[in-house]
């Protein structure tokens, strides 16, 4: 099944005969993008850490770039003349851009939100500026993105009462706003965003409302911002059973391994967040049975690799000795955390994607959390997620080998893990 734009084609390979989980090809202008996909995010053209390159010999197909501050520099003007970000930052693959409008609110003094846009004091001479739905489009087909996003009117996803109505309407009123100052539509694919916070009513509202557009994919927003987990799951179910089935879905800013894997099992295909770079800063590796704090001094005298199962170039030529030595004390060694994080990150989709195309998604999941909770002390949240797509995590009843399928990792020492348990 495809759109009807050429930006844009969507073809689902596999679904899950158990879960609402799906495994696709999506065609982009850049690259062909296997799903459901996690996107590293490189806010000003660069992830933090990694060259370009560098994500190419990890097979990163699609990356995302930070609008508010492509905006800001190297400005619009100076893209346009470069020919786009691909050029700019000599990427060959594919590209989505943010709206900036999550910018306005959780990093700048915000002024004010009318029905014009987004006022905000700049960060740079503090004059007064106006993001309305026409300029984050424009700055956008200056960047190029193969994926764009609608500016949406974001709020807190504890907000409740008038102001969230109020949000989720103009919201929609934006998304209208945004195709029409559209210049580009054979070569970028907006995205509308499901809006509505933890008001089961106004997300089914938005979500109706979304799909009368004629849009090559849809985002779920609103979410990840320090909800609890049962109100997050419930959400991003029930836009996923709203959102058509032979579109992208795209949840935002969602990093963390659990909610992956439990949020494909709800019928999500794409997800960002700057969590794998964000945790090598703080000296964590990511593994299958967790993280590893790679500064406390049971590493000191390691001399394995981090995961021995990893084919990351930190994993091929680095041992935790070393990197306990170097951790946040040394750049080079968020740089070498960062290049196997993302290798975990992109490895575990991968994994998802075959797990499901060979129909043993399930299994793969309930390998999954043995993986990462072996007492069994699964989240609440996760049990019911899952529960509600035919997954019974704990159900003891063999799975005749078939989780054979979930990453490996022979590090089975309790001692030298530290559990990344999501409550």
């Amino acid at each position: 099944m495809t759109s009807k734009a050429h930006a844009l084609s969507l073809k689902i390979l596999a679904e899950c005969s158990t879960t609402k989980a799906r495994a696709c090809h999506m065609t982009l202008p850049h690259s062909i993008v296997e799903t459901p996909v996690f996107m590293p995010v490189g806010t000003q053209g660069t992830l933090k850490g990694l060259l370009p390159e560098q994500l190419e010999e990890l097979d990163c197909k699609i990356m995302l770039g930070n609008t508010y501050h492509l905006g800001n520099r190297p400005g619009p003007e100076l893209l346009e003349k470069a020919g786009g970000l691909h050029k700019f930052m000599n990427w060959n693959r594919s590209l989505l851009t943010d709206s900036g409008g999550f910018q306005m609110v959780s990093l700048l003094k915000l002024a004010e939100i009318t029905e014009e846009g987004v006022k905000f004091q700049s960060p740079h001479d503090g004059s007064e500026m106006m993001l309305t739905p026409e300029k984050s489009i424009e700055i956008q087909n200056s960047i190029g993105a193969d994926i764009i996003m609608q500016l949406d009117d974001v709020v807190h996803s504890s907000t409740t009462g008038e102001r969230l109505e109020e949000a989720m309407w103009r919201t929609i009123r934006w998304l209208d706003r945004c195709i029409k100052a559209h210049k580009r539509p054979h070569d970028q694919s907006i995205f509308p965003i499901v809006q509505g916070g933890l008001d089961p009513e106004l997300r089914k509202k938005c979500a109706y409302e979304l799909i009368k557009r004629d849009v090559n994919g849809y985002a779920i927003g609103g979410l990840s911002g320090g909800e609890e987990k049962q109100d997050f799951w419930r959400m991003v179910s029930l836009s996923t059973d709203i959102l058509p089935d032979d579109k992208p879905r795209y949840l935002m800013g969602v990093g963390f391994a659990v909610d992956l894997v439990v949020c494909a099992a709800l019928g999500c295909d794409m997800f960002d967040c700057v969590f794998p770079t964000r945790t090598a800063r703080f000296g964590s590796a990511l593994v299958p049975s967790g993280q590893l704090n790679l500064k406390s001094k049971i590493f000191s005298s390691d001399f394995r690799p981090i995961d021995d199962q990893c084919k990351c170039s930190t994993c091929k030529n680095y041992t935790r000795a070393y990197l306990h030595t170097i951790v946040t004390n040394e750049t080079v060694a968020c740089h070498l955390l960062s290049v196997h994080n993302v290798a975990y990150q992109l490895n575990l989709m991968k994994s998802v994607h075959d797990s499901i195309k060979e129909d043993k998604f399930p299994q793969f999941i309930k390998a999954f959390f043995i993986q990462q909770f072996p007492n069994k002390d699964f989240p609440q949240w996760a049990i019911d997620a899952l529960d509600s797509v035919n997954v019974k995590l704990n159900d003891n009843k063999s799975d005749n080998g078939k989780s054979s399928v979930v990453l490996k990792n022979k590090d089975t020492d309790s001692s030298n893990i530290e559990n990344s348990k999501i409550s």
